[in-house]
């Protein structure tokens, strides 16, 4: 398959960008780097390989008639237009499942370390505060209410960790699952008002844009702690910041924000928020497991037209 070209539109992860370049042709981000090799190329790309954090408009599809498969490093693929590439027969793929229990790990991680104060806690004593007095008392976490904006495989993860510290859980999502024992909210803020901790894990894109509003925030109230593992966007953050300055909400735990990886300062500033660079899935199992399926979707596709992990628009009939 080594005569076959294949465009990468982000920085490739170490553990993919081999797997690749052993078999396939690749070019390295050539639309952005190199307009005009780019333009001699464009004719012959078959492939893109992506990231979750990816751009991949209809304008680029457009300038890629050979194009047939977008092969996606990543659950997340609200930056590629499914619809334009739809349009055109070409493949979209990604990477569920692999990374349930990294991300749901985090999600409890972060729901702990905001309530614990854990970082705040780590530099009390580290910065010889401890012989001053004890620390402000935090949050008890279990027993207490979880409410969890998107009910997919990650939210289902979250929820059975979460029944671990003998948690109620209770949801939002486009429609109620009648498979789940859980109580289900017709929206994100008559759940956030039945909530001690509100865990967002919806999907990204125009329709969750903001989703977790103003309004939805004051309904979680002083002592709730937001905790974010979906996409900055769905959050508006500037309203979280405001919320966390005039204690409307009581803290928050976040691997994910607006702009990354440029965090406003005055969201870095807060004691009593917790924030990760979005490392979700950032363990060297599963980014190999992640890195071994996009490339193996790759792979299939041009064997055999085939792919083990096609996203819900592309693997729907129709």
């Amino acid at each position: 398959m080594s005569h076959i070209d294949v465009l990468s539109v982000a920085k490739l992860s170490p553990l993919l960008e081999p797997q690749i370049r052993a078999v396939f042709n690749l070019h390295d981000r050539l639309h952005e780097t190199d307009p005009a090799a780019f333009a001699k190329i464009a004719p012959h790309i078959r492939a893109i390989a992506s990231t979750g954090e990816s751009k991949v408009p209809e304008s680029l599809i457009a300038q890629l008639p050979a194009l047939e498969i977008i092969s996606g490093f990543g659950v997340g693929y609200d930056g590629v237009d499914v619809a334009a590439a739809k349009a055109r027969g070409v493949m979209v793929t990604h990477t569920p499942n692999v990374l349930n229990d990294d991300v749901a790990d985090l999600a409890i991680g972060l729901m702990l370390a905001a309530a614990r104060q854990l970082p705040a806690s780590d530099r009390y004593v580290k910065e010889g505060q401890w012989p001053t007095g004890p620390m402000p008392l935090a949050r008890k976490v279990s027993g207490a209410r979880m409410g969890i904006v998107g009910m997919g495989r990650i939210g289902q993860a979250i929820a059975q960790r979460a029944l671990a510290f003998n948690m109620s859980v209770a949801y939002t999502a486009r429609s109620a699952k009648a498979d789940l024992p859980f109580k289900y909210a017709a929206t994100a803020e008559a759940l956030a008002a039945e909530s001690d901790y509100l865990v967002v894990i919806t999907p990204g894109g125009a329709g969750t844009r903001k989703l977790i509003n103003a309004d939805v925030l004051k309904a979680l109230g002083t002592k709730g702690i937001l905790v974010n593992v979906a996409r900055g966007s769905v959050v508006d953050e500037a309203a979280l910041i405001e919320a966390l300055q005039n204690g409307v909400i009581g803290g928050a735990g976040l691997d994910v924000f607006e702009n990354e990886p440029h965090v406003p300062e005055a969201l870095r500033a807060l004691p009593h928020v917790v924030l990760a660079p979005h490392i979700g899935s950032a363990t060297t199992q599963t980014r190999q497991a992640m890195a071994d399926l996009t490339f193996n979707n790759l792979k299939s596709y041009f064997e055999n037209k085939t792919v083990h992990t096609p996203v819900p628009e592309c693997a729907a009939k129709g």
